[in-house]
């Protein structure tokens, strides 16, 4: 038998402070121009969770800690978990077919996994990109950070708000736990923001204070009597009123105000502040005090209403804009908000109400409640995957449509045919690694050196031309996965303590194993970059320091120290290739690759640049590239650009419709397959 529901009613200046706290959300993610601190209306959300979740329980008569647990969760699960999975599940098919596979996107799925349970703001803490970066933009299930840590607060928070229901001296005591634990959590964020500024943005510990700040509030209004099982309970307070405005004039401020770097301590503290006080001194007031009629007109109690599914939907829909047709243009930004609506407001009308307000879960035993939402997770997690895993079938996207000109480097299972390649062999360094491509079944003759490949993420991206090499030479390549970092790449700065010691990891090994006529080959960025997959640099900088590479690589020691390295490869009787600065395009392609990306800002410039620009940009670095070769005896130059751009007064990263590089930088598998008849020559010629 169930304990009768609370007798808690409702305030509607709540919903008008849900209103402000969520258009202050979408608008800051719409566009943060426009609201520079609105994603502090997450804090809001978290006092007012803390406040509402309280007055739902605190009029329970006293029962056992089971049953009062049950109870709540039942509650929760009733409430969230219903919308929740229909957003993720939809969101996770439109990203299967619109969201090609890549590395802006490579996190994404796992984080979406993660949601179902409540978990996702675990997965960001321990990601290399802060919220606040561009490319957490890219990941539709970023926003459910936020959900994360309300609903690890409600597993806590039965455990201690259970004494409140003794009533007596137990509310007290109570009240000075949540103080006292509280404060701890606020004292933890300050320490943690100087050491962990991501942990201290995403986790519990950092951000249970601003939930304690309402359920605080709650318990200290009970103790000081005031009721909560009617609306107006009191008369109008001219006091009340001015500390319901400075309260949401703190909010405002806040809202404004708020920078990234200040988070969550001490750049919350507006936010919580303003919103306490505007729930503490509102509470109870009539209608006829102007900021709770304010607060309560219509349009603010609709949209306060809709506010957890708008707060669902918004960043999905506006992550899948910025994956297709982009999100920088009024014609966008206006399509995008009215489906955020129009999906919320069938969210809230379908599935919210009718869930909450089902007499049949009310008369249902709480543990059942609970044990079929958390299997409604666990189905939902599953069919998460199912649909993942069908990307390369389902996607919409010429890139999962034609993987095999698109990606370089691929972990699917490889059929061995004569002569064939199967899947290459990966040992773990004590930085990077080292991945080992050997041809079998074969018994044609070795016909080229064997080779040693040290670089970047563009050596890498040359996986194809590797297999290809090894498949029709028979000669062994073995790559090192140099943690992202360049090798030599003759610009100053551009490698941190971690790269340095990848390096001369790397170096080291190709020493101790590298036989005379052997060919290392050294391929990396060497010039700034036009594009990443996500941004667009500014080209007035990009040209500055395209200009100077090879003045500044010998200023800054750099040429020096490349020629030092050279050298002792060439000691050890090695032949030294190096790559040649190669084509850089003016947008990522694979982001480029379908119709509905042609209005995308970052697909504006098309992935064609001008040919003699180009060349006088790249003439710099070649310069210095060509000194190294120069100084050493035996050095050559590896140059795909002739071969990737052979003619014309513009290059293009697609050829006939396949695409020549993946991204802005990184030659894709067709890429590769072009260059393989000129890098198996260039071997060969080199070893000779």
């Amino acid at each position: 038998m169930t304990t009768p529901r609370s007798p808690h009613a409702y305030f509607p200046y709540i919903d008008g402070l849900r209103a402000i706290a969520v258009a202050s959300v979408v608008l800051y993610h719409l566009h943060a121009a426009w609201l520079p601190g609105g994603f502090a209306g997450v804090d809001v959300f978290f006092v007012i969770s803390g406040f509402v979740v309280s007055a739902s329980v605190g009029l329970r008569e006293r029962t056992s800690l089971p049953s009062f647990w049950m109870y709540f969760l039942a509650r929760r699960f009733q409430r969230i978990a219903p919308a929740l999975l229909a957003c993720l599940l939809t969101t996770t098919l439109a990203a299967t077919l619109f969201i090609p596979e890549a590395w802006l996107s490579e996190h994404n799925q796992k984080t979406g996994r993660f949601a179902f349970f409540g978990f996702s703001n675990i997965v960001l803490a321990h990601n290399a990109n802060s919220y606040f970066s561009p490319i957490t933009e890219f990941n539709p299930y970023t926003h459910t950070w936020s959900l994360g840590v309300e609903e690890q607060f409600y597993l806590l928070f039965p455990v201690l708000f259970w004494a409140w229901s003794f009533g007596g001296r137990w509310r007290p005591v109570t009240l000075a736990v949540c103080i006292a634990l509280g404060v701890v959590s606020l004292v933890h964020a300050w320490w943690l923001g100087t050491t962990d500024s991501q942990a201290a943005f995403y986790l519990l510990a950092s951000r249970f204070w601003e939930l304690a700040t309402g359920v605080v509030l709650y318990q200290a209004m009970a103790c000081a009597g005031r009721r909560f099982d009617t609306a107006d309970t009191a008369p109008a307070s001219s006091w009340k009123a001015a500390a319901g405005i400075a309260g949401l004039c703190l909010m405002a401020y806040g809202l404004w105000t708020s920078q990234p770097e200040s988070f969550p301590i001490p750049g919350a503290l507006w936010a919580v502040a303003g919103t306490a006080l505007a729930l503490g001194a509102l509470h109870g007031q009539p209608a006829s005090v102007w900021p709770v009629r304010l607060l309560s007109a219509p349009p603010m109690r609709f949209i306060g209403a809709m506010s957890y599914s708008l707060y669902l939907w918004h960043w999905p829909v506006f992550v899948l804009f910025r994956w297709t047709a982009g999100l920088g243009a009024w014609p966008e930004r206006l399509a995008a908000v009215a489906i955020t609506f129009v999906l919320a407001w069938l969210s809230w009308r379908w599935i919210e109400q009718p869930i909450r307000r089902s007499a049949g879960i009310r008369r249902a035993p709480r543990i059942a409640v609970v044990a079929c939402g958390l299997l409604a997770l666990v189905i939902g997690a599953s069919l998460h995957r199912f649909i993942d895993h069908r990307q390369p079938r389902w996607s919409l996207s010429t890139v999962a449509k034609h993987a095999d000109d698109w990606y370089p480097t691929t972990t699917r299972k490889k059929h061995v045919d004569a002569c064939g390649v199967p899947q290459p062999q990966t040992v773990e360094l004590p930085q990077g690694k080292r991945i080992s491509y050997a041809r079998v079944a074969c018994d044609r003759p070795v016909d080229g050196p064997d080779i040693f490949v040290v670089g970047d993420s563009h050596a890498m991206a040359f996986g194809t031309l590797f297999e290809g090499y090894v498949a029709r030479t028979g000669a062994h390549v073995t790559l090192y996965n140099n943690s992202g970092c360049a090798f030599l790449s003759l610009q100053p700065n551009r490698d941190d303590p971690r790269c340095e010691q990848s390096s001369l990891t790397a170096a080291n090994d190709i020493l101790a194993r590298v036989k005379a006529g052997d060919v290392v080959f050294l391929p990396s960025l060497r010039m700034p970059r036009l594009v990443d997959q996500w941004i667009r640099y500014p080209r007035e900088a990009f040209v500055a320091q395209a200009l100077h590479a090879d003045t500044v690589a010998m200023q800054s020691g750099e040429l020096d120290r490349a020629i030092e390295v050279v050298s002792r490869f060439h000691d050890k009787g090695a032949r030294v290739v190096i790559e040649a600065p190669n084509l850089l395009l003016n947008a990522p392609a694979y982001r480029c690759a379908d119709a509905w990306t042609k209005t995308n800002p970052m697909c504006a410039e098309g992935t064609s640049v001008d040919r003699a620009e180009f060349e006088r940009l790249r003439q710099p670095m070649l310069d210095a590239v060509n000194a190294v070769a120069k100084a050493v005896p035996g050095t050559t130059v590896f140059d795909p650009f002739p071969t990737l751009c052979p003619e014309g007064p513009r290059c293009d990263g697609f050829r006939d419709g396949r695409p020549l590089f993946f991204d802005g930088d990184h030659v894709s598998a067709y890429g590769n397959k072009v260059l393989l008849p000129g890098f198996e020559d260039a071997m060969r010629a080199a070893a000779n």
